[in-house]
């Protein structure tokens, strides 16, 4: 770049230009927000910029009154001479990468990203640019991630396999967008569709915006009587191991996250089943995005971030880490 648009400080990546934020983690006057998974999208700006579709997850989850405007997909806006841009992610509902460019240089900050396609929401659009900021969250080797269709497979096998013995289905995700990717894949012939009631909040979300998902139930509001044994019930990992459980009788517990990729996470979780399921980019897709881009620069924020530039300095590029504060917890 002639000279950086983008820069990091203490609040986060910062367009001096156009004197905003990309996913600040402090209080700032202008942030532009890439989605609304809790490290990108954070409580206390005065004002929020985000994808027309992210604005009721915001307001779910940061509240009411916060002042908030959505854009479309492709609108070019001009904020104090800086053009700026919200293209698909791919990630999740609303999820988007900011296009900024100013006197002729262009920065792409990913976000979070993933390059399959999924029918909730819109698919990763590849954007040009000088420098691309990239996450890194499965940015390693070992990670790449199988045919979606042999992994949605399955899930339903195994679901089919528990309903035939009785036992109830419990398969974990994100709250947000992982919960409702798996809900889109489920064969509903096999059985009854039941969710947690946080699942069944963002669920509300999607449907308000057009997203196609199953029937589905509200398990809390259930007796303990009611029969589940052909049943799945999709739910966040933070339901693992409570009472909450124990109305459901008999069961399976899965999880799905790329994290699924290493056996020794699934030990860990003390989980039946994992799912190797993700909404991050893996190793071959950030590689081929990066090269995609055509960009010159690289900066590279959370995950295996460290190992990425390294080699991608030995390839050629001219790469760097942003020490940010987003992590890998919407997995």
């Amino acid at each position: 770049m002639k000279k950086d648009i983008l820069k990091l400080n203490k609040c986060g990546i910062y367009c001096p230009q156009g004197d905003f934020y990309i996913d600040p983690w402090k209080p700032v006057d202008n942030a532009l927000i890439t989605h609304g998974h809790s490290d990108h999208a954070r409580w206390g700006m005065k004002k929020y910029l985000c994808q027309k579709d992210s604005v009721e997850i915001l307001r779910t989850r940061l509240g009411k009154e916060i002042n908030i405007e959505g854009i479309e997909y492709n609108k070019s806006i001009t904020i104090n001479g800086v053009k700026v841009s919200f293209h698909p992610a791919g990630h999740i509902l609303g999820s988007s990468q900011i296009r900024v460019e100013y006197n002729g240089e262009v920065a792409v900050v990913s976000g979070d990203y993933k390059i399959q396609p999924d029918s909730t929401c819109a698919n990763f659009e590849l954007v040009k640019c000088n420098t691309f900021v990239t996450e890194s969250t499965f940015a390693l080797p070992i990670y790449n991630w199988d045919n979606e269709e042999k992994i949605f497979e399955g899930i339903n096998k195994w679901w089919q396999s528990n309903a035939d013995e009785g036992v109830a289905s419990i398969i974990y995700g994100y709250t947000l967008g992982k919960s409702q990717r798996i809900l889109s894949v489920l064969d509903t012939s096999i059985g009854p569709v039941y969710t947690h009631g946080a699942v069944e909040n963002i669920n509300e979300i999607y449907r308000k915006q057009g997203v196609k998902l199953p029937k589905t139930t509200l398990a809390t509001n259930l007796d303990n009587k009611t029969d589940f044994s052909k049943s799945i019930i999709v739910a966040p990992s933070s339901a693992d191991g409570t009472t909450w459980l124990r109305k459901f009788g008999d069961i399976s517990t899965a999880f799905a996250s790329g994290w699924m990729q290493v056996r020794g996470n699934k030990r860990r979780g003390n989980f039946d089943k994992g799912f190797v399921m993700s909404d991050h980019v893996d190793w071959c897709g950030v590689l081929d995005t990066i090269k995609d881009t055509g960009a010159e620069n690289i900066w590279i924020t959370h995950g295996y971030s460290d190992i990425l530039s390294r080699y991608l300095n030995e390839k050629g590029y001219n790469s760097k880490v942003l020490e940010t504060l987003f992590d890998d917890s919407d997995i």
